[in-house]
């Protein structure tokens, strides 16, 4: 059967199968979250906690790497017609990416992040398991890792991620008042909002009020005639 790929980023699947196609989507989960989720975030946000995060996804994602290249352990033997028999695949750096994200995603909503109630808050803590096994699995049905290999991503990217997250909400957040008074984060608008217990609440009754002092501004003056 022949392959066909994804032109997005060369993701290969079998012509002829409607769940490869799916899995191939599916594995581009973490270039979606870092194009449409963090640069969007970066644009309309600009928050430390979020920079950070990334950060550590980018960190994570160059280890990954580097533990495969000291590895060295081949990918399986549909490689060939894939194409990436050139590289390795101990660990899964999808893998890593996937429970990285999920792990940090969670923490921060179970001891940083304020919810209007415990449904919201539940709900951001698990989103992300679900997309993180699907692309996970994608990764074996495309034929691109052992399944060894993807549960060392995965137990890899829960470690960093974990780590990381202690990193940055114990010892790095004490950090962020002083960042937020460099020249550049100012430049930028690059903010802190982990002190508000509701950025959410905060900010709608922040822009109604500004609303209302701007049309008050603009409201004709009374006659004094």
């Amino acid at each position: 059967m022949p392959l066909k790929a994804v032109t997005l980023t060369h993701v290969r699947y079998h012509a002829e199968d409607s769940l490869g196609l799916f899995f191939a989507w599916a594995s581009l989960v973490p270039v979606f979250i870092s194009l449409g989720g963090f640069m969007t975030h970066f644009i309309f946000r600009r928050e430390l906690q979020t920079m950070f995060f990334a950060l550590g996804l980018l960190v994570a994602q160059f280890f990954s790497e580097f533990v495969k290249k000291a590895v060295k352990e081949s990918r399986p033997f549909t490689c060939e017609a894939l194409e990436m028999c050139d590289s390795h695949g101990w660990p899964s750096s999808h893998s890593v990416y996937m429970t990285f994200f999920s792990i940090y995603l969670t923490l921060l909503a179970a001891r940083s992040l304020q919810f209007a109630t415990s449904y919201g808050k539940a709900f951001t803590m698990a989103i992300s398991w679900p997309f993180a096994a699907i692309v996970m699995y994608s990764r074996i049905y495309l034929g691109y890792h052992t399944p060894a290999q993807v549960v060392a991503g995965g137990i890899l990217g829960l470690m960093l991620g974990s780590v990381w997250f202690l990193i940055v909400n114990v010892v790095l957040v004490h950090t962020f008042p002083v960042l937020e008074e460099l020249a550049i984060c100012k430049f930028f608008y690059i903010k802190d909002s982990t002190h508000i217990p509701n950025v959410l609440h905060f900010e709608y009754e922040n822009c109604r009020a500004a609303r209302t002092l701007v049309e008050s501004k603009m409201m004709p003056k009374p006659s004094m005639d």
